[in-house]
């Protein structure tokens, strides 16, 4: 069940039964035999074209994670916080493995908007926040996530190297920052800040997301406000870390 879940994740689409058991390379029948059991457990919902895709019962797994992790409740409040102080697109971003996943976002004012949405997933190298997101590992573990899972992004202009990727990670989690500019996409810059729990692992990330030409504009104070969210969303928590600015 789990496989099917992970699939249609990974997918970011809705499938034929045929087509998850010609991805995860099972037999059709046994597929068949596990989506029907899971729509009825509410797992899966039935769509258009005989597809299916994940089911009401998921999305209470999904807020019962978030309550029990009360850093990803306090970040999503300081989200909103921010968009609105800020006027900006304000996300708040997590790891799933060799991926970063929008787990929550604030529009901003005005008529930019950002192609990625709640649930978005990129490899971590095309991003701030996934160089932030594994920042804090061992340098022989950021090394073996970043050869793992670096690729060109549309742009061409994220880096791909795992040694450069390595050092950056721990640059940008040491300075509580981490920006990157069109390397995404084109002409949008993002800026963020690491969520870090009692172990002092990054958990989460809040980042501001905006056009380029504002983040030259507005750099220092969106760098200072970004930062100053990540301490507050940490000291809500009753997570203290030493080094604070």
């Amino acid at each position: 069940m789990l496989e099917i879940l992970d699939t249609l994740c990974a997918e970011e689409r809705e499938l034929t039964a045929y087509e998850i058991a010609k991805l995860v390379g099972a037999p059709i029948s046994t597929i068949y035999t596990l989506v029907a059991e899971m729509v009825d457990r509410g797992l899966l919902s039935r769509r258009a074209g005989n597809t299916v895709w994940l089911g009401p019962r998921t999305l209470r797994y999904g807020i019962a994670f978030e309550k029990g992790t009360n850093l990803l409740a306090l970040a999503r409040q300081e989200m909103h916080t921010l968009a609105r102080r800020l006027g900006e697109t304000v996300q708040v971003c997590v790891r799933d493995e060799d991926m970063m996943v929008v787990a929550a976002m604030a529009d901003g004012i005005g008529h930019f908007r950002v192609t990625s949405d709640v649930g978005t997933r990129v490899p971590l190298n095309w991003t701030a926040s996934g160089r932030l997101l594994v920042g804090h590992l061992p340098p022989h573990e950021r090394l073996a996530v970043f050869s793992a899972c670096s690729r060109p992004s549309p742009t061409e202009r994220a880096e791909t190297d795992p040694l450069r990727l390595t050092e950056q990670a721990e640059t940008d989690f040491r300075n509580r920052l981490s920006i990157q500019i069109g390397q995404s996409d084109y002409a949008v810059a993002c800026i963020a800040s690491p969520i870090r729990d009692a172990t002092g692992a990054c958990v989460a990330t809040i980042s501001v997301v905006l056009p380029e030409q504002r983040a030259s504009e507005r750099h220092d104070e969106i760098c200072d406000a970004v930062r100053d969210a990540a301490d507050l969303i940490e000291r809500q928590a009753g997570v203290e870390h030493g080094g604070r600015r």
